[in-house]
């Protein structure tokens, strides 16, 4: 199979979270990339990940990633490793979309758990 130029008008997309959007830019057995967009006043759900570990990289606005209880603030051209086993959420608290990169290996698909349901290990 060639490779081949992907980008969000050609990577397959999916919504989450009610009005979030993201787009699959990798999806290889060991390695996923995901460009995702947050409106104004959206989070995700506090979780962890058992295997994946990330990277969030912002590409435009103001991301706001809680880590274990610590807030980080990335803005454009910013990013923040997150090591599997530590609780995160993503929230976008301004009055402008974020979009980011989420790169994560191993995928993270099937591998996350909601922090408030599980004990996050230590």
């Amino acid at each position: 199979m060639l490779t081949m130029p992907i980008s969000t008008e050609n990577a397959d997309h999916y919504s989450w979270g009610g009005s979030c959007d993201g787009w699959h830019l990798v999806r290889a057995q060991g390695l996923s990339v995901i460009e995702e967009r947050m409106p104004a006043g959206t989070a995700e759900v506090k979780h962890w990940h058992t295997r994946a570990r990330q990277f969030f990289y912002v590409l435009e606005g103001t991301l706001l990633i809680e880590v274990e209880g610590v807030d980080h603030e990335l803005p454009a051209g910013v990013g923040l490793e997150i090591k599997q086993g530590l609780a995160h959420q993503a929230r976008n608290e301004t009055a402008q979309d974020v979009r980011f990169l989420v790169i994560s290996s191993p995928p993270h698909q099937g591998d996350r758990r909601d922090a408030e349901a599980d004990v996050v290990p230590a």
